[in-house]
């Protein structure tokens, strides 16, 4: 008797290692010919003007405080994350300083520093994101979590765990993903993923005792996402994988899910 499966899947011969290959490398060289936006050498200089101004380690409340500067020093603001700067003292002390308390900062001049309105760029360009997204893997359910780090504002890695539940098994999956973001900057941005993971099917207890099987995956897609707000966006993707079996005969899979994201 055949061998229960997370869903009927027909066969297909074992694809060339050449077309996937090719992608890697197509990948490979997005990810080193893609060079990150650097920040310029000459950073603005601002005064304090409140009591103090209090530096955290890193871009958001709840990183501790671990220095202050005083009344009338000077900083130099070396980037912006969202709504927090980095800043750096005249000792070189370098810090993350809350925009509200920028916005009481000093020109050389004496009158108040205006920043440039934060736009949809600002928080695109944040390092990391996790999200959560469902759907159907070649008609059984799929629940899936992954977090994500971006390497520059085109390219980012992400790492996948699922839980794939069918009719006549389960299973678990896990991956390592690349993703290329042609248009980060637009509100709906497409993009096209490529990874390999691995594949864990566990048969449920009927009258056929099926074996648990490991595979290895790997797979293409696309989708896109809908940044609805500052650290919030919607996401769609759908991918096409393959099953490396033990047996003579690999196994396509087709994918679709829906979910959304936070970014930080």
């Amino acid at each position: 008797m055949a061998e229960p499966n997370i869903t009927t899947i027909p066969s297909t011969p074992q694809p060339t290692n050449n077309i996937w290959l090719g992608c890697l490398v197509a990948v490979a060289l997005q990810i080193f010919f893609v060079a990150p936006t650097c920040a310029a050498d000459d950073y603005r200089s601002v005064t304090v003007a409140d009591p103090y101004l209090e530096m955290h380690t890193g871009p958001g409340r709840g990183y501790p405080i671990f220095h202050v500067v005083d009344r009338g020093d000077a900083v130099d603001v070396i980037s912006q994350k969202t709504d927090w700067y980095k800043v750096r003292t005249d000792k070189n002390v370098e810090g993350w300083v809350a925009g509200s308390q920028m916005e009481q900062t000093l020109q050389s001049d004496g009158s108040t520093v205006r920043f440039a309105e934060l736009g949809l760029e600002d928080f695109t360009n944040a390092k990391w994101e996790t999200g959560v997204l469902a759907g159907d893997f070649g008609g059984a359910n799929i629940i899936s979590l992954y977090g994500s780090y971006s390497l520059n504002p085109n390219i980012s890695v992400e790492l996948w765990g699922s839980q794939i539940l069918g009719n006549f098994s389960n299973g678990w999956m896990g991956s390592v993903n690349i993703v290329h973001e042609a248009f980060p900057d637009w509100r709906v941005s497409p993009f096209f993923t490529l990874g390999a993971g691995a594949i864990r099917t566990e048969p449920k207890s009927t009258i056929i005792q099926g074996e648990d099987r490991t595979d290895q995956i790997g797979h293409v897609g696309a989708g896109f996402r809908v940044y609805a707000t500052r650290r919030f966006l919607l996401r769609a993707e759908y991918k096409s994988y393959v099953v490396f079996t033990s047996r003579d005969e690999n196994e396509e899979v087709e994918e679709w899910k829906v979910g959304f994201a936070f970014f930080f």
